[in-house]
């Protein structure tokens, strides 16, 4: 029986955001193909009941609460790393001799506590942190937070350098970010997202709206539907749908004065699966280069035409079932060409999508590098 120790930044249900998604669907991979998981996950509060969707593909689940003192922002270390130290991880650790999969640099603390172990140490790298924080930094308004997101880019730099070079694997999402592991160390392998879809869907040719989806407390997904809104403003013959279920009351607001965009909340995933299967497009832009986004993977999955920026993947053969601008003015023509056209590209996506971005086949992967001896 092949045991593996996976740390999470997070509670990973429901899969709801690019990270956390990703961690739920690696997991549900891995325990289908026969590994025993043993998950310890820091969160703000832990919660009362483990929802069966957790428990059934894990052998153990473990939590622990993230240390929450403001003085932390002081620290050397980047604060979304030092909030993640428990006594009682490192107990549970000892337990079980296995391998410790490491979800996001964020859960790497504990490693100097380690270093005496026999543990072999595997990290998943969610993002060059660096580079993630100053994106954030640059997209928020806010200068309160646009300091402390530069600070924490800061402090990433030399704490990434460091611990990349700590890992007997580091399982990066993105070409990107494959390369610039190498450049500190020659321990990474490259392995997509897991996104948590089998099957491409066979729709039809015409869908009845634009889509543009996210979580909105996010500023680089702010500022990216502030230009998406910009761009229906000046196509009032096209209808606009923003789903979110975290939209300020300033979005709201904004969005209430503009008749051809409409604001619904998701809620649940069936909700979101039924409006990528109304959408005739999907608008997806971002202001940070970091890989391939998970909601890429599901706007291809499930719904029809997909409008991005260059930001949103750095996967070649997915770029070319988009329609890709780098210009304001060409994402506009592409969402004109888009609304008088028929959707009948199900074929090409079902030959790219099902052979090269299954997560059994990355699970896989993973397998034979985690489990070779």
């Amino acid at each position: 029986m092949k045991e593996l120790h996976i740390i999470s930044f997070n509670y990973p249900y429901p899969p709801s955001y690019g990270g956390i998604i990703d961690v739920y669907y690696k997991i549900k991979a891995l325990s289908d193909c026969g590994v025993k998981i043993h998950f310890h996950c820091f969160v703000d509060d832990i919660p009362e009941k483990v929802d069966s969707e957790v428990k059934n593909i894990t052998e153990n689940i473990f939590f622990y609460k993230k240390n929450r003192n403001p003085f932390l922002y002081f620290s050397p270390v980047p604060f979304a790393a030092v909030i993640r130290q428990s006594d009682k991880l490192l107990e549970n650790l000892k337990k079980i001799n296995a391998p410790v999969l490491f979800e996001g640099l964020q859960t790497t603390q504990i490693i100097d506590q380690l270093s005496s172990q026999k543990h072999k140490l595997y990290l998943r790298l969610h993002n060059n942190e660096t580079e993630y924080y100053k994106g954030l930094s640059s997209s928020e308004k806010n200068i309160f937070k646009k300091i402390i997101f530069r600070i924490e880019s800061l402090k990433y730099k030399g704490y990434q350098k460091k611990r990349l070079q700590e890992f007997e694997k580091v399982f990066c999402l993105s070409e990107k970010e494959y390369q610039e592991t190498l450049a500190y160390s020659n321990n990474a392998s490259l392995i997509h997202i897991f996104h948590g879809n089998q099957i491409v869907k066979s729709l039809d040719k015409k869908g009845t709206c634009f889509l543009f989806h996210g979580d909105l407390s996010i500023s680089d997904n702010r500022k990216a539907l502030d230009e998406t809104i910009h761009l229906f403003e000046d196509l009032p013959q096209y209808n606009l749908i923003v789903a979110s279920d975290r939209a300020s009351d300033e979005i709201k607001k904004k969005i209430s004065r503009i008749e051809n965009i409409s604001l619904v909340p998701i809620e649940t995933h069936e909700n979101l699966i039924r409006l990528f299967e109304n959408a005739h497009a999907n608008i997806l832009l971002s202001y940070q280069q970091s890989g391939t986004k998970v909601k890429l993977f599901n706007a291809l999955y499930n719904s029809r035409f997909v409008i991005i920026n260059q930001n949103i993947t750095d996967d070649s053969s997915l770029t070319r079932l988009c329609l890709m601008g780098t210009k304001k003015e060409e994402i506009r023509q592409h969402i004109i060409t888009a609304a008088t056209s028929d959707y009948n590209e199900n074929e090409t996506r079902k030959m790219v999508l099902e052979k090269n971005h299954s997560d059994h086949a990355k699970a896989e992967a993973m397998i034979k590098i985690i489990f070779k001896d």
